[in-house]
């Protein structure tokens, strides 16, 4: 099944409770909106990881993994970036890459404003769709040891902890990290919601998704 964009009514049951609105999965395909998601990452990854990984790292982790260089070698060797709209604002981004039978939900990341309300739930159970759709029956990560809010988060949304993960990442730092996955029913869940309201010969694996009619791009 080949790359494609589309969009989807998601029903009202299926976005948590806490969600402000229904955000938006868009894929990363222009050099601007590469700047967006360089731009994003390093307000959020200053924010979020300084305290845990310190400064000089997180710097270090920007230049080789998050720069606009780096993102876009990364997307031409099959990394998939979607940003995440709520209403007319990108308030977060996330990254994925098929890889075997499974598929690597190698970031995922909401602006501090916008956690816990539910964004980052909507975005696991859209990669969720994403991995039934390429018949991807697990989905796996990293989280550093002791970035123990992520930790529960996945946690909640029934990933499991599968054993540690330490990669040298040069410049004398390593990523210390716990790998979780999840295993994904090819028929339940979003399997149901397919069944009930979604053109299914209309939609590829990747793409936009957001409130509104599938159409096509």
């Amino acid at each position: 099944m080949g790359i494609t964009s589309y969009t989807r009514r998601r029903r009202a049951e299926n976005r948590p409770a806490n969600a402000v609105s229904r955000a938006t999965f868009i894929r990363v395909t222009s050099n601007s909106q590469i700047e967006v998601v360089e731009a994003m990452a390093k307000e959020i990854w200053k924010e979020h990881y300084t305290p845990i990984i310190g400064g000089e790292q997180v710097d270090y982790m920007l230049e080789r993994f998050q720069s606009k260089k780096a993102i876009s070698v990364q997307i031409r060797e099959g990394v998939v970036y979607f940003l995440i709209g709520a209403g007319t604002k990108f308030i977060g981004y996330m990254a994925v890459q098929p890889k075997g039978p499974a598929l690597f939900l190698s970031k995922i990341y909401v602006g501090s404003s916008k956690r816990t309300m539910g964004y980052g739930s909507q975005a696991v159970i859209f990669i969720e769709d994403l991995a039934r759709r390429r018949g991807l029956g697990l989905i796996y990560l990293t989280v550093n040891k002791n970035n123990t809010a992520s930790l529960r988060f996945y946690e909640k949304l029934g990933f499991r902890n599968l054993g540690s993960v330490v990669q040298d990442i040069g410049g004398g730092f390593v990523m210390d990290d716990y790998k979780m996955g999840k295993y994904v029913s090819m028929f339940g869940g979003a399997g149901e919601r397919t069944r009930v309201g979604m053109k299914r010969d209309r939609v590829g694996p990747f793409g936009i998704m957001q409130g509104g009619k599938v159409r096509s791009r």
